[in-house]
């Protein structure tokens, strides 16, 4: 309903704002050019070269080139990283990735991390998000990212019982985000506020809706830029009708782009090269100061923060790394004079998503000059000025140029690089899912962030990514019935991908072929040890053909590497059941019932088997917890029963007896409890996790 009633309220808003000239104000809200609004859109996996305000003629942004005209537009704008959670992090921090160690899904941001919404929130700011993507809910993808904010909207839920679109679980178009911003919008017009809004459109599988999937039928990521732009539209003319427009500060850009199959490159993620780290940035002053300007020289996403905070004269912290671009905005000889000495400025980013998805080589990157340098087992050096395209590598015939950036890269990344371990991301099976959905690869738990430097060049192994891609979105289109030839030949392709064989093995899992299953999750496990995903599936399996001994072992490796996953532990406690293994059992039903006390099979199992230890006293508060958890149950008053005939409370027996007989009990000999500890199966999507959560 409140999707509905958002819906209702974008149609009276757009209709309104469409009955009068788009610059008129009804109300006008008061300017305060001490504090002025600060409104920040970021629109993902978006190139430079689709913009028409950077000299694309395709016609896609007739919107974001009417506010470019009254902003000062930068050309050579550069994102620190080709990857979602990592790009933003750095736009609302000011710092660099090897500073803030958002490295990937869903890495937490450290608390002492200076943070934009936070920071404009402590003076006086209301604060509000709205985000197209599960990428950036604080739930799932960036845990942290809700600090200071009073709204942030996202809530993606997922039920893996009802299956339904992905617009209805992990995406919402941007008509959709923008339609839950208004409202909000018109009840802070008085500000000062901080809106940040972010459309994920043109984000791989490019599925824009009509009438921009026809008009694009031939290219589709293109017709999902125009719509983001149609959305943006409805914001900006809004924003004009309530007298918010002209005095605030808007500041536009991309997180990242996309290679559309350049060096090889399908979507992002893996390389550093321009389809990918080049965005789109244009910043409208409030009064539209120095509008129609064009800054040449390079500068990056970690700038925006220190500008915003200057701007409205906030004091930038000291850990901020980026800079203020205010100098280079001015009109005249001040601002050109600042230019000038922007010109020998570097751009750097960096590429993690290979090393942390797949274990091959990270890659890094700086610009300068007309130079290209990229750190990577087989470096890189291009010539932009004569090779915008960077397909001749110049790092053999230009060895001390090489050199030198290599050098000056690696002292900028000393004097950046926070010296904090790199926080573990907080994956487990259910977030690997969703992110799954988005096209993503969870990242590789134990050795993932270890010796970046090691392991494949990228660029000998993008087809495999390409095909991880393909596969994903393959399984996600159709779930696992037709999957199966796919995945396996993606699998003679590429023998030492551990994800492949994990996809192969969740949906032979899914389709019930579990004797060939057992050791796609073996061979995925073999070549990542630390693959808990897939050792939790091995173990089900194992569960699920009875070999017992065989799920104890996957579940307790997972348990030693992951301790606090409640599922191992679940299992275990169903497994060392039927092995009879009475003190691995009780210790298993007490490290459930820690976490989840109304876990009805925790406090029915550590009953029964305290009792079978002798333990008869110490049975009976776990088998009355139970029979209160579960009223309808007979199970826990047929072990009372014969707890307390075993203890000689004769009248308690009998009474318990009673009790079991008129809830439907089986004769006593068979009166041995199931252990429905066991987590509820659910259908394999996407990575193909498979049964997952507790009860």
């Amino acid at each position: 309903m409140y999707v509905i009633r958002c819906f209702l309220c974008a149609i009276i808003l757009a209709a309104a704002a469409l009955a009068a000239p788009p610059t008129e104000s009804k109300t006008p809200a008061p300017a305060d050019p001490q504090h002025p609004n600060v409104i920040l859109i970021t629109i993902d996996t978006t190139r430079a070269d689709r913009m028409g305000f950077l000299g694309s003629k395709r016609g896609l942004t007739p919107n974001l080139d009417a506010v470019a005209r009254q902003s000062v537009v930068f050309t050579h704008a550069y994102s620190q990283a080709p990857l979602t959670p990592t790009s933003h992090a750095t736009i609302l921090t000011g710092t660099y990735p090897q500073y803030h160690q958002v490295l990937t899904f869903p890495i937490p941001l450290g608390k002492d991390i200076p943070y934009m919404p936070e920071i404009l929130k402590g003076q006086g700011y209301s604060t509000a998000a709205f985000v197209g993507s599960l990428a950036l809910d604080p739930s799932w993808g960036v845990p942290g990212f809700e600090r200071g904010f009073d709204t942030y909207n996202a809530g993606y839920s997922w039920d893996n019982y009802s299956p339904k679109t992905r617009y209805q679980t992990v995406v919402r178009r941007g008509g959709e985000v923008v339609a839950r911003a208004l409202p909000w919008l018109d009840n802070h017009r008085q500000g000062p506020f901080f809106l940040w809004v972010h459309l994920f459109d043109p984000h791989e599988p490019y599925d824009p809706p009509e009438p921009y999937k026809t008009r694009y039928a031939k290219a589709l990521y293109d017709g999902a830029i125009a719509y983001a732009d149609a959305s943006l539209g409805k914001l900006f003319r809004q924003l004009k009708a309530d007298g918010l427009y002209d005095g605030a500060l808007i500041a536009v850009t991309a997180d990242h782009g996309e290679s559309l199959g350049a060096h090889g490159e399908d979507t992002h993620g893996i390389f550093v090269y321009d389809e990918t780290i080049h965005v789109p940035l244009l910043i409208k002053l409030p009064a539209n100061t120095s509008s129609g300007k064009r800054v040449e020289a390079p500068v990056e996403l970690a700038d925006i923060m220190p500008t915003v905070l200057q701007q409205v004269g906030i004091e930038v912290p000291k850990q901020v790394q980026g800079a203020s671009l205010l100098e280079l905005m001015k009109k005249g000889p001040e601002g050109d004079a600042a230019a000038e000495a922007w010109r020998d400025r570097s751009a750097y980013s960096q590429g993690d998503y290979g090393h942390i998805a797949f274990g091959w080589s990270a890659v890094q990157s700086i610009r300068t000059g007309k130079y290209l340098y990229i750190q990577a087992p087989r470096r890189e050096l291009y010539d932009t000025d004569v090779d915008a395209k960077a397909e001749h590598n110049l790092a053999s015939k230009s060895p001390a140029v090489a050199d030198t950036l290599a050098a000056r890269m690696e002292a900028f990344r000393q004097k950046t690089t926070n010296t904090q371990p790199t926080p573990k991301s907080m994956i487990d099976e259910d977030k690997a899912n969703k992110l799954a959905a988005l096209g993503y690869v969870a990242g590789r738990n134990g050795s993932a962030y270890t010796s970046p430097d090691n392991g494949a060049d990228p660029k000998d192994k993008i087809a495999v990514s390409n095909t991880v891609q393909r596969v994903t979105n393959l399984i996600q289109d159709l779930r696992c019935g037709k999957s199966v030839p796919a995945l396996r030949k993606a699998v003679t392709t590429a023998p030492d991908v551990s994800l492949l064989h994990f996809y192969l093995g969740a949906c032979l899992m899914e389709n019930k072929d579990y004797e060939n299953a057992v050791p796609e999750f073996r061979e995925a496990v073999r070549l990542n040890p630390g693959f808990t995903h897939a050792e939790m599936n091995l173990g089900r399996v194992l569960v699920t053909m009875g070999d017992w001994e065989g799920a104890a072992a996957a579940f307790e490796h997972v348990a030693k590497l992951e301790p606090h996953l409640m599922d191992a532990h679940v299992y275990l406690e169903v497994v060392y059941a039927k092995l009879d293994r009475v003190q691995d059992e009780i210790r298993e039903c007490r490290t459930v019932l820690a976490t989840t006390p109304e876990h009805f099979g925790g406090n029915l199992n550590l009953g029964y088997f305290l009792a079978k230890s002798g333990d008869l006293e110490g049975a009976i508060p776990w088998l009355q917890k139970a029979a209160s958890l579960r009223p309808t149950a007979p199970s826990p008053h047929v072990i009372l029963s014969d707890v307390y005939l075993k203890m000689g409370r004769t009248s308690d027996a009998e009474r318990e007896r009673a009790e079991a007989i008129r809830l439907g009990a089986i004769p006593r000999d068979q009166a041995t409890p199931e252990p429905d500890a066991m987590p509820k199966p659910a259908p394999v999507v996407g990575p193909g996790i498979g049964p997952g959560g507790s009860e």
